[in-house]
C-alpha cells in the first residue's frame, strides 16, 4: 500500500472522502480514469476501502456518501456513484443516485466495466409492464413539478416517452414542459 501524498492528503483535509474518518487513511485508485497521478484517486478510510473492496460494511456506514456524492472533486464523485450502483437494492441509495448529475465525461468514466456492456435496460410501468420509447403513458398519482411551477394531475396522458439511462424513470412533456416522471407513478396507456 502506497502512503498518501502531501498533495492528496491536502486535498481531503486529512480525513476520508467519502466519511471523514480519519482511520488507516489509504489511497483508492480508480479504474478507467482519462489521467493518472491524484486525478485518479480518492482519500479512503480503512472502513470504506473494505466496502468498496467488496467487505460486508453496515449500510448505515454508507449513509456518508449523501454528502460526498456532491463532492468538487470527480474522483470522489465517480467513487461515490460506482458504490450507490453497487447499493441500489437499498431505496436511499438508489433514490440519491437518481438525483445526482455528471457531466457526460465522467459519468462516462465512472461505469463499472460490467455496465458497459451492450445489455439492453429493461423499463417497466407500477405494474410491471414493459415500457418502450415512443409509448403513451398515464400519471397513477398527482405530481408536483419541481421548478415547472404546477401539478401534473392524475390520468393525464403522456404521450411519446422517452427513456434514459436510469430506469426508474421517464422523459415526457406535461403542459408543454419536458419532465422526469418516476415509473413508479406510471402505467401504460
Amino acid at each position: 500500500m502506497t502512503d498518501p501524498s502531501s498533495e492528496l492528503l491536502e486535498r481531503a483535509a486529512e480525513a476520508c472522502e467519502l466519511c471523514k474518518s480519519a482511520e488507516g487513511l489509504q489511497i483508492h485508485e480508480l479504474s478507467a480514469a482519462p489521467e493518472a497521478g491524484i486525478e485518479a484517486q480518492a482519500l479512503v478510510c480503512a472502513t470504506c476501502a473494505g466496502g468498496l473492496g467488496g467487505d460486508e460494511v453496515p449500510e448505515a456506514h454508507w449513509f456518508c456518501l449523501q454528502e460526498s456524492a456532491w463532492s468538487e472533486v470527480q474522483a470522489v464523485q465517480v467513487t461515490a456513484w460506482r458504490q450507490l450502483h453497487s447499493l441500489t437494492a437499498m431505496p436511499w441509495a438508489a433514490d440519491l443516485l437518481s438525483q445526482i448529475w455528471l457531466p457526460d465525461e465522467v459519468k462516462e468514466w465512472a461505469k463499472p466495466e460490467e455496465v458497459e456492456t451492450e445489455e439492453e435496460v429493461r423499463i417497466a410501468d407500477i405494474n410491471g409492464t414493459l415500457l418502450e420509447p415512443g409509448d403513451s403513458v398515464t400519471i397513477t398519482k398527482d405530481l408536483v413539478v419541481q421548478g415547472g411551477g404546477f401539478t401534473a394531475k392524475r390520468g393525464t396522458m403522456v404521450k411519446n416517452i422517452k427513456m434514459g439511462d436510469d430506469p426508474t424513470h421517464v422523459e415526457g412533456n406535461v403542459n408543454g414542459v419536458a419532465i422526469f416522471i418516476k415509473t413508479c407513478f406510471v402505467k401504460k396507456a
